[in-house]
């Protein structure tokens, strides 16, 4: 079997937490061959570390677009660069996963689909949590409709002290947004993948920069007020076509005792369900509930293990993104990821800004 050739264009933090360690368990399937970044030092690094034998380095992202020989572009870049460098890599005839969000807006994310709908080239963007065991496990639950009509959902990306002050996050520029663009995605894509419902109807968003002058007790040390720019908070109120409605809340620094990150809760019309636990540390699980036999009722995964695939053998969902992404492939199949859900997320977000910057309602 001819092995997958990838390349990628940036080498910063997502690239060496999740992409590298994960695509190198699957070299009978795949080469990491060209690393490119703004920093050659870093896609040096890179490739010395994860690189094949013919393994090359750039700082130039379009010497990897028109490499021949690459089948498979990952970027990993600032988020005001996604659209363009997908779009390049697209009509280079390349598959290509994009991290999220999919693009700083809905005009730059229609732009990518456009061109994977032309050029016939796979598009997927990176949101991973879609693969941890108890975010399977609410999928199946909600296909099988076992929560009946899901009309109400919250969608949780709160942190009590979490603002990144490592490379452009709080840059607004670069990254179009902060808390609700970069961790708000992630509880938003969950929410709308649950419900299986992607037609927004209205939004109305609000956004704060209440914390920016108090950097004390940040789990990644303090960061500087002076250079942070966006939001350290953001919430969203989205009704959809058909009456369901979702409370999105996002925010790296918040006076709240309990964290719930890339977590929902849905409320259908036979039960409901939550999740807990550190999700973004695979170490989350969801609890069903239900009124039977005279009396609510919960289900909660057993410490036995095994259950509803908490078991010790789950795989990390890294692992389980690189796995299905790498198959759809080679096999010729639909990403678990699709960009026509994912620009619904980018669409959604960028009308709780702009709500929240006019103070009016966002009718679509």
């Amino acid at each position: 079997m001819k092995k997958l050739r990838i390349g990628f264009i940036g080498c910063g933090g997502i690239a060496n937490q999740k992409h590298f360690p994960a695509l190198v368990k699957l070299t009978e399937k795949v080469e990491l061959v060209a690393f490119c970044d703004i920093v050659l030092d870093r896609a040096v690094e890179a490739a010395k570390t994860y690189g094949s034998a013919d393994a090359y380095t750039t700082t130039d992202y379009k010497e990897v677009v028109a490499d021949a020989s690459i089948d498979v572009i990952h970027v990993l870049t600032p988020n005001i660069s996604h659209s363009y460098i997908t779009v390049d890599a697209l009509e280079g005839g390349k598959h290509v996963l994009c991290e999220k969000p999919m693009a700083i807006n809905y005009e730059e994310a229609k732009k990518m689909l456009d061109a994977a709908k032309r050029t016939g080239k796979k598009l997927t963007i990176g949101y991973q949590n879609r693969f941890r065991a108890d975010s399977q496990v609410t999928y199946q639950a909600c296909r099988n409709e076992e929560l009946g009509e899901i009309y109400f959902a919250k969608a949780h990306a709160v942190r009590r002290r979490g603002v990144p002050t490592w490379g452009v996050f709080p840059d607004k520029e670069k990254q179009g947004g902060g808390p609700l663009i970069d961790i708000g995605t992630h509880a938003l894509d969950l929410t709308l993948w649950f419900m299986d419902n992607y037609k927004p109807k209205m939004v109305l968003g609000s956004t704060f920069a209440k914390l920016k002058d108090k950097p004390e007790a940040n789990m990644f040390g303090p960061w500087d007020p002076d250079t942070f720019e966006t939001e350290d908070s953001a919430f969203g109120l989205i009704k959809m076509e058909n009456g369901a409605t979702i409370f999105l809340e996002a925010a790296w620094a918040l006076n709240m005792i309990e964290p719930k990150e890339a977590q929902v809760t849905l409320c259908g019309t036979d039960g409901g369900a939550e999740m807990f636990g550190k999700a973004f540390l695979d170490q989350g699980y969801v609890v069903f509930n239900e009124a039977k036999h005279g009396q609510l009722e919960e289900t909660k995964p057993s410490d036995a293990g095994g259950v509803f695939g908490f078991g010790a053998d789950s795989v990390e969902q890294r692992d389980a993104e690189a796995i299905q992404w790498i198959d759809a492939i080679l096999n010729d199949t639909e990403p678990t990821v699709k960009p026509e859900q994912a620009i619904v997320v980018t669409q959604i977000l960028e009308a709780i800004y702009r709500s929240a910057e006019t103070g009016e309602v966002v009718v679509f």
